[in-house]
């Protein structure tokens, strides 16, 4: 991969950290600590300023949906006017701690419309839609903060939910937001998705282990928050990181989410943040060892310590296949662990492209999820040689053909991804075939390729790598696409037709029936079929 361009961050964001990225259409909003910058992205390898925003706040998550922008507020310093001067009484009015909801009609001048106070404020959030209605988006609020006074915001309580049913504690809170009139937007559930779930098994010693989570009245000793969670409407599933646990959650009525299973490992210190597979198959959690700001990825650190844990699922269960961490040892002045990223849409394969703060970024296939492999990366060294000082890749996300990264430090990075002995230029074809009109990591969504030649020819360089069909017959199937991509019309389709036929004569013998069976039907949709 290749550094096509950095934007160091503008005045008044310069001195803050930079947090989360969404994007919507040509746009790449950048989260900080002192509220957030939009960049026009038309060309990746020049974006260019469009607005800085000052609205302090720990740590301005953001995801967008249309013509709204909402950020997270969860430190007792976040003001209702998004002033800079913090309340410093223990009990305000002007405090803000939950989520700011912007109108981005004219995106050069947002406008900031509404609020949903929290009772713990909102580290992060998680945009929620559901294919059932189209008037509504939700919000699941990730807040692990302390709970606020109750004469601060009236409902809120510290007690736990034996003592009140109300407690503000083992919930996820959850906003509808209206589309058509979003200052209506409010909390409708508080949902108890950990009920009677136990404290989380804790490393001792050198090993570690795996088990299923559940069981036990005294819910006060389980997990009452998560950090982190993903959605996947599509699938029905969302992922969370939840203290200790990764819990899946049933999303099919977003109001009411449901757990359906929880799974614990005592390899994992925190666990942060969640990925699906495209096919919705398999997860991956991972673990911010040392909160993001310590040196984990030493040559003297475990290596499975503060990486990736990826799961099969299988129905209402999560079956461990293996770890994956970033392969090159960091020195003592680099923050690094495990952190944020999203899939690739390389067709027939899963790929995640994931920051690792001052690790860089790290590429890396894992379709087979029992042998992940790293395809690619970028690390730029310390910020500073001999000081540790925070910095480093928050974030690094895919986005219609290129990669943009968070650099907590050095602003807004962009990439792209070249073609090597891992991935070869008609998978990257592909990828970039696939158009997404916004994007938020937090709410995952399914890529669908269209028909092109670039699709097809992907999966004949994957067979190819896993010896799914002869040499020759890889050979000639080549030569009969530059073949038939000359002709057109009638004549063109009755070509690939004929050629799609006989690759389902050839998935019946082939080594990986799956993927010829993939390469037949990419040809037949190019034939209109």
């Amino acid at each position: 991969m290749r550094l096509i361009a950095n934007r160091p961050s503008p005045p008044g964001a310069d001195a803050a950290w930079n947090s989360d990225l969404a994007f919507l259409g040509n746009h790449v909003f950048q989260g900080n600590f002192n509220g957030f910058v939009v960049w026009d992205a038309s060309n990746p390898a020049n974006p260019t300023l469009v607005k800085p925003y000052l609205c302090p706040a720990s740590q301005s998550d953001v995801s967008v949906y249309r013509n709204l922008l909402f950020v997270s507020s969860e430190s007792t310093s976040g003001r209702i006017d998004c002033g800079t001067e913090a309340p410093q009484e223990p009990v305000s009015t002007v405090r803000l701690r939950g989520i700011r909801i912007f109108d981005i009609s004219d995106i050069r001048n947002p406008r900031y419309i509404h609020n949903v106070q929290t009772c713990r404020g909102s580290h992060t959030h998680t945009l929620v839609t559901d294919p059932n209605d189209a008037a509504n988006v939700y919000i699941y609020v990730s807040g692990s903060s302390f709970v606020r006074p109750a004469a601060e915001l009236p409902g809120c309580s510290e007690l736990s939910p034996e003592e009140d049913p109300n407690s503000s504690l083992f919930r996820i809170e959850v906003i509808r937001i209206p589309l058509a009139a979003p200052q209506n937007a409010r909390i409708v559930t508080a949902a108890r998705v950990f009920a009677g779930m136990e404290r989380a098994p804790r490393r001792a010693g050198g090993g570690g282990g795996r088990r299923g989570g559940g069981g036990g009245a005294d819910t006060r000793e389980g997990p009452n928050q998560c950090h982190d969670i993903t959605t996947y409407p599509a699938v029905g599933l969302a992922g969370g990181a939840c203290q200790g646990y990764g819990i899946l959650l049933d999303i099919r009525d977003p109001a009411q989410p449901r757990r359906l299973a929880a799974v614990a490992d005592t390899n994992f210190a925190t666990w942060h943040s969640v990925t699906f597979s495209n096919d919705g198959s398999k997860v991956l959690w991972t673990d911010e060892w040392g909160g993001g700001t310590a040196p984990r990825c030493r040559a003297t650190d475990n290596p499975v310590w503060g990486g990736n844990a990826i799961f099969r699922i299988d129905g209402d269960r999560a079956e461990f296949l293996s770890y994956y961490k970033m392969m090159a040892a960091q020195t003592e002045t680099e923050n690094c662990v495990a952190h944020n990223g999203s899939l690739i849409p390389v067709p027939g394969r899963d790929i995640k492209v994931q920051g690792w703060y001052q690790g860089g970024i790290s590429i890396f296939d894992w379709t087979d999820g029992r042998n992940p492999v790293e395809i690619a990366f970028f690390d730029r060294g310390p910020l500073v040689a001999d000081t540790l000082r925070t910095a480093g890749s928050w974030s690094a996300y895919w986005y219609n053909g290129y990669i943009y990264s968070s650099e907590i430090e050095r602003g807004l990075d962009v990439f792209e991804l070249q073609p090597s002995g891992f991935i070869t230029q008609n998978e990257l074809d592909a990828a970039k075939s696939v158009r997404l009109e916004y994007f938020n990591a937090q709410e995952q969504q399914k890529f669908v390729w269209p028909p092109s030649f670039a699709l097809a020819r992907a999966y004949v360089d994957q067979l190819e790598r896993s010896r799914g069909l002869a040499t020759d017959r890889i050979t000639a199937v080549r030569a009969e696409l530059a073949r038939v991509e000359r002709l057109s019309g009638q004549a063109r389709n009755d070509a690939l037709r004929q050629l799609a036929g006989q690759l389902d004569a050839d998935a019946e013998r082939s080594a990986d029936a799956a993927k010829a069976g993939m390469l037949a039907g990419a040809v037949r949709e190019l034939a209109g079929r």
